[in-house]
């Protein structure tokens, strides 16, 4: 048994960490059956070859009996600032013998104010604006970015060199003429009024004995720049001009140590990017550009910053994984519509920026690169941009061969126009750079079906191009807001394909910052375009998303850290809804937002989200030992849902309104008396038998379409929307070519073209929730109720539709999970792997028990087989940790 993906704050190997009481994961690895861990023991200390030293540790934990290698705090010597530490970990096994052990670093930041000697600078805003020069092409988005640069000298090589940065705005830092780190948009966006975050970056390498530079560019970013819904101009949500801030602590083998940090001696003066905007676009005159102006010996043209500010500001470490460069994609085909225009096809629908190389062009010549999701009639489909400009120019510098790549913006596009572009452009020419948060990437699903593999790729490639710097709504028009319902409708989905927890646990403090002081949440977080108290089932992300962390990842300190927010939440609704119908108060009361051909009544639907958001504080309530609370949310969900039944469900099953929506809600969320259960389930089966298996549901619904009905057996319903390509369903979008989920179910019709254009995003995962039940239950990865973190896994592969066969894995917390099912000759064969410490319970569906086998062998007795049960449901084994395979007669048929 090995301990393996060691992480410090739910990060492999952090620089620059921010938790005075960092936690320390692992998880584990065998292939013997039954492994389990029975004790561990961290040793940490500053220097890797001080582990086996005892007199130099930092912290030994000694021998701990039990644990699961998740979440052990840190209970050492208090963590020194800019520091690294190394540590490791080393594990028992069942049987108390040493199984195996694993080690790695994590490194501290400038954990206190007092270590920052750095003051803002900018350009200053009582000088004249710097004028462009003759024959200069000036950008139509504002001032052009700040270029900033100072030269100092060292004595000699430094043994290490640590640079922690950030900026107002966004920022590319630069040392001796080289990029520093792969770190794109730089710092992200948080809620800036509370957090600005700065990043560390190991720059020892960099430098050089005698004269250095480090310089660094800042454009406009979120900090000023066009975010969510502004007019023609930046809106400046935090701040009029950008700013930088930066310092390089600089250590030498004799322990002396230099500190070059931002101040009065820095100069700065505008560069070859003439202006860069999020939304709008990034513009460079190439023939502006100053060679060796952030090496040593440039500098010309440079004039004083500004001090703008002293005071460093609410700075914290960045507390999760960065934005980058993941991937490159080549063009698919590219069509020349005439002399130097050409549209070009990525085949995927992404989010990012295009490198282009550009070769034999004169000076002066103007290159524009607009994108687009779609086409129309052979020509960029760019209406439902709305005012994001989304273009890109250059201006070639007349040189050779050069390249443009622009750095301080993105697109969500699959088409890219190129226009005057020199010659003929070739597929090596031109290149898409999918930028997002680097999420690391722990689940995988495919199944015998293509159409069904494309709609999981498209949640995939939803995810990543949403997943930058916030859970936003869509990429490419003007809005890129972090909603917080599509966000809560998502994550289950979201933390099966990827780690999402540092993300969405440092996107929390954004939710709870904008939270009101009557406990109401906003629609959107960090908090900007949109006010008002949040909607239902928006709001309710506040709640429902830290418990989710809880439930995939066992953070119980998020769910510390959100439960008071949580019972402000829950205890304003309650306040302003006495009668416990939330009807009051309910913001911009979306409903099922983007529903079909129906109306799900919004009192359905948010005294629904009522109960489910007291349900899930009550839990956490008895999580954290808040008993006080967990009497309080016990009592008024039980009250809730009496008032829900008593106004909405009716003696025959029927729900209020008639919708899928609200009998999945009722259905899904526990409020239907038990005995009229199959009433409401046969309701919600006729609705979609009637619609000749076709869906309904809005961003609300959809989550709980398909695992309600299975749920409550009518996979084959499940499975018929699943499969369905006839409009609406998600097989119709891909039908159509979809790469990414659309945003609507009637983004673009064969009866009425594409819709509107005031919102028509062909790139946003809302819809794309389904993911959560491709792995859950069509592969078959689940937890059993009291589950968390995956401790007991629920296997219950569901085989149905066209499907013959299906598999999924994911690295959870604990270790590699998964579980494939495959059906040949009217037998089932299904394969699991079960990580250490863990146990799970395998549903087979066979209503004969008699053929079940494992290993080609009767289960009765096979190791690791701890218990075998027959019911209706079919045959349960209960499984100790490994891998196993097990056939049978497939008999059985959900009903």
């Amino acid at each position: 048994m090995t301990p393996y993906g060691l992480r410090t704050e739910q990060r492999h190997e952090p620089l620059g960490m921010g938790e005075s009481r960092p936690r320390l994961s692992w998880r584990l690895e065998s292939e013997r059956r039954g492994a389990a861990q029975s004790a561990y023991r961290i040793t940490a200390a500053e220097r890797e070859a001080d582990l086996d030293d005892p007199a130099r540790l930092v912290w030994d934990s000694g021998r701990c009996e039990g644990g699961d290698g998740i979440g052990v705090p840190w209970n050492g010597q208090p963590l020194r600032s800019a520091t690294r530490y190394h540590w490791r970990v080393e594990v028992w096994d069942e049987t108390g013998a040493p199984a195996g052990q694993a080690q790695t670093w994590f490194e501290t930041g400038l954990t206190h104010r007092e270590d920052w000697a750095a003051v803002w600078v900018g350009r200053d805003p009582l000088a004249e604006p710097p004028v462009d020069p003759p024959g200069a092409d000036s950008g139509p988005f504002g001032l052009p970015p700040l270029y900033l640069r100072r030269a100092f000298r060292l004595p000699h090589r430094p043994v290490r060199a640590r640079l922690y940065a950030t900026a107002r705005g966004v920022y590319e830092p630069r040392l001796n003429g080289a990029r520093v780190g792969d770190l794109e948009l730089a710092p992200g966006w948080t809620e800036y009024h509370h957090r600005l975050q700065y990043q560390a970056y190991d720059v020892t390498d960099h430098l050089r004995e005698g004269s250095n530079v480090l310089a660094a560019i800042v454009a406009d970013g979120w900090w000023r720049g066009h975010v969510g819904f502004d007019g023609g101009r930046p809106a400046r949500h935090y701040g009029d001009e950008p700013a930088f801030l930066a310092q390089l602590v600089i250590d030498y083998p004799d322990g002396s140590r230099q500190v070059v940090a931002t101040d009065a001696d820095w100069r700065e003066r505008p560069g070859a990017i003439r202006s860069a905007d999020l939304l709008m676009g990034q513009y460079v005159d190439a023939r502006e550009h100053v060679a060796g102006w952030d090496a040593p010996g440039g500098g010309d043209g440079f004039r004083p910053v500004a001090v703008l500010d002293s005071d460093p500001g609410p700075l914290v470490a960045e507390p999760d994984d960065p934005i980058r460069v993941t991937r490159d994609v080549a063009p698919a085909d590219i069509r020349q519509k005439a002399p130097g225009r050409f549209v070009v096809d990525f085949g995927q629908n992404l989010v990012g920026r295009v490198r282009l190389a550009v070769r034999g062009a004169e000076a002066g010549r103007r290159i524009v690169l607009r994108h687009a999701e779609m086409l129309a009639d052979g020509e960029l489909y760019v209406d439902n941009l709305r005012r994001a400009a989304a273009t890109d120019v250059y201006v070639a510098g007349g040189g050779d061969s050069e390249v443009f790549e622009p750095r301080f913006t993105f697109h969500g596009f699959r088409y890219v126009e190129i226009a005057n572009h020199p010659g003929v452009l070739s597929t090596s020419d031109v290149t898409a750079r999918v930028l997002h948060n680097d999420t690391p990437w722990t689940g995988h699903f495919e199944c015998s079906d293509a159409m069904v593999n494309q709609l999981h790729s498209n949640i995939t490639w939803g995810q990543r191009g949403n997943f930058l710097a916030v859970p936003t709504d869509c990429p490419q028009r003007d809005e890129r807001l972090g909603w917080l319902a599509d966000a809560q409708i998502f994550a289950p989905t979201a933390s099966r394909n990827a780690d999402v927890s540092a993300f969405f646990a440092r996107w929390m403090k954004d939710v709870l910052e904008g939270q009101d002081a009557g406990g109401a949440f906003r629609d959107v977080a960090p908090l900007i375009s949109m006010y008002r108290e949040a909607a239902p089932a928006w709001g309710d992300a506040g709640v429902i998303i830290p418990w989710h962390l809880w439930r995939a990842y066992g953070d119980r300190r998020v769910l510390e850290r959100c439960f008071d927010a949580m019972l402000a939440w829950v205890r304003h609704i309650r306040r302003h809804n006495p009668d416990l119908l939330w009807r009051h108060r309910t913001g911009n009361s979306y409903g099922d937002w983007l529903q079909v051909d129906v109306t799900t009544p919004r009192d359905v639907l948010s005294t629904a989200y009522f109960a489910r958001s007291t349900e899930l504080a009550a839990r956490a309530a008895e999580v954290l030992g808040r008993s006080t609370e967990v009497g309080e949310l016990r009592a008024l969900h039980d009250a809730i849902r009496a008032a829900f039944i008593g106004a909405y469900v009716r003696e025959d099953g029927t729900v209020e309104g008639g919708t899928q929506t609200a009998y999945l809600l009722a259905l899904g969320f526990g409020l239907v008396p038990d005995e009229l259960v199959p009433a409401a389930v046969g309701h919600l089966a006729a609705d979609i038998e009637k619609r000749d298996h076709r869906l309904t549901t809005g961003f609300v619904g959809v989550a709980l379409l398909c695992p309600v009905l299975a749920d409550h057996g009518r996979a084959d319903l499940a499975y018929a929307l699943l499969h369905q390509d006839r409009y609406p369903s998600w097989g119709y979008s891909i039908r159509h070519g979809a790469t990414t989920i659309w945003e609507r179910w009637d983004g673009w019709t064969e009866h009425a073209g594409f819709q509107s254009p005031a919102m028509n995003s062909f790139n946003h995962y809302s819809l794309g929730s389904v993911g959560d039940w491709l792995y859950g239950r069509v592969a078959g990865i689940d937890q059993t109720p009291g589950s968390v973190a995956y401790r007991e896994l629920l296997l219950r592969p569901l085989p149905g539709g066209r499907l013959t066969w299906a598999r999924a894995e994911q690295h959870t917390v604990r270790g590699r999970v998964a579980c494939g099912w495959s059906l040949a000759d009217g037998r089932i064969t299904v394969t699991v792997t079960v990580p250490p410490g863990s146990t799970a319970l395998l549903e087979i569906p066979t209503t004969d028990p008699d053929s079940v086998r494992e290993g080609g062998a009767p289960v009765a007795g096979r190791p690791g087989v701890l218990g075998v049960e027959a019911s209706a449901a079919g045959v349960t084994l209960r499984l100790a940790s490994g891998q196993y395979t097990v056939s049978a007669d497939f008999t059985f048929q959900e009903t």
